[in-house]
């Protein structure tokens, strides 16, 4: 007699379902929980525990006898299955966990009208992990703070900008070098060859000098400030084939012609305080006619590295000659401007001030031109 024993077991109310399959019959027990007489009629009921009687008397071989499956100790069951319970839960604990975050959050225990914490903490979240300065920001005393010190620091600006525009124009920088390629050409050659110019005026708009772009007679600083770049250039170009190179001594022949015309700009300005002479020469318009003269000092250099000594002077005694007439020629209009104004030379003490300090800033350049560069040709 072929006998097939399954066991199930219920948590829910700790009950032990054996189901038997005897030949084609398949019978079920049911031990612990509620009573069997509330799942099956009572007849019925107690004609499956006398079957069970008997098949528990006379055991078959090769079959386990229901007494020894179902005589399980159930609240040994139930309190084992308790007491693990509480270990699986302690595994899972998220604050001993080392990463506790988990992947969706668990939304099974909201109830209609419910308002979780989680979902307050979602929405909370955001605003008040913003950034850590957004509290400090909102204070109003931190925004009037802010403020005052903003107009301290534009206060400051304003200051340190008016002081500096007393000595140097900063603001006024960009119109001395609006130059393009033609007024460089012009210009190189009104500085080298002087002589057949006639109108010597700077052109004006509203009161307002035209760009020098526009006016071949308008002060620049470009030409003035390649052109010493150029000379320190062509003086280690100079130097070295004198086998004479070195770093120091090309410094300090930078540095020397640097001082030197910071120094003619100081003398100027101070016989023009002294003289007291109403002119609109500025620090920036005597700076830039000061620096003309590296273009023809540069002319004897090359000269002179080209031709010997010979080819030195001569080509220096032509640059000096234009540079003279041309710092009269320009610092006539700027210096003598009454007597410009009416064509002719009034006589007077102040204006032969004005004519010997003319004719003493044309004299220094060719002075300068020669001190600077007699030593680099041999």
């Amino acid at each position: 007699m072929d006998v097939n024993c399954r066991v199930r077991f219920c948590r829910a109310d700790s009950h032990i379902t054996v189901i038997r399959k005897t030949g084609g019959r398949l019978d079920r027990d049911r031990f612990g929980g509620a009573e069997e007489s509330s799942s099956y009629p009572e007849p019925m009921a107690a004609r499956r525990r006398q079957q069970s009687h008997s098949e528990r008397a006379v055991p078959t071989p090769g079959w386990v006898p229901t007494a020894q499956v179902c005589h399980i100790n159930l609240p040994t069951l139930s309190q084992q299955h308790r007491q693990t319970e509480p270990n699986m839960r302690l595994r899972n604990n998220p604050a001993e966990a080392p990463d506790a975050s988990p992947l969706f959050e668990d939304t099974s225990r909201v109830g209609h009208g419910a308002n979780p914490g989680g979902y307050r903490n979602q929405l909370a979240g955001p605003q008040a992990g913003a950034y850590p300065g957004q509290s400090i920001l909102s204070d109003p005393m931190s925004n009037l703070a802010m403020a005052y010190g903003s107009s301290l620091a534009s206060q400051g600006k304003e200051m340190v900008d008016k002081n500096l525009d007393r000595f140097i124009p900063i603001s006024k920088l960009k119109y001395y070098f609006a130059v393009d390629t033609v007024y460089v050409g012009k210009k190189l050659g009104l500085l080298v060859f002087p002589y057949m110019h006639e109108n010597w005026e700077v052109s004006y708009q509203q009161d307002t000098p035209v760009a020098p772009r526009f006016d071949v007679n308008a002060p620049d600083l470009y030409i003035p400030f390649m052109g010493f770049i150029t000379y320190v250039l062509v003086a280690g170009l100079a130097l070295g084939t004198q086998d004479r190179f070195s770093p120091e001594l090309l410094g300090v022949q930078a540095s020397s012609a640097f001082v030197w015309l910071i120094m003619e700009v100081l003398a100027v300005l101070l016989s023009l305080y002294l003289v007291t002479v109403n002119t609109d020469l500025t620090t920036v318009d005597l700076l830039a006619f000061s620096g003309y003269k590296y273009v023809g000092m540069i002319v004897g250099v090359i000269g002179g590295l080209l031709f010997g000594r010979l080819g030195y002077y001569l080509s220096l005694l032509w640059c000096c000659a234009a540079i003279f007439v041309f710092m009269i020629r320009t610092l006539r209009l700027k210096l003598l401007s009454e007597a410009a104004a009416e064509g002719k030379l009034v006589r007077g003490a102040r204006n032969q001030l004005r004519m010997y300090l003319t004719m003493s800033i044309a004299a220094a350049q060719p002075v300068f031109m020669y001190w600077l560069t007699y030593h680099l040709v041999r």
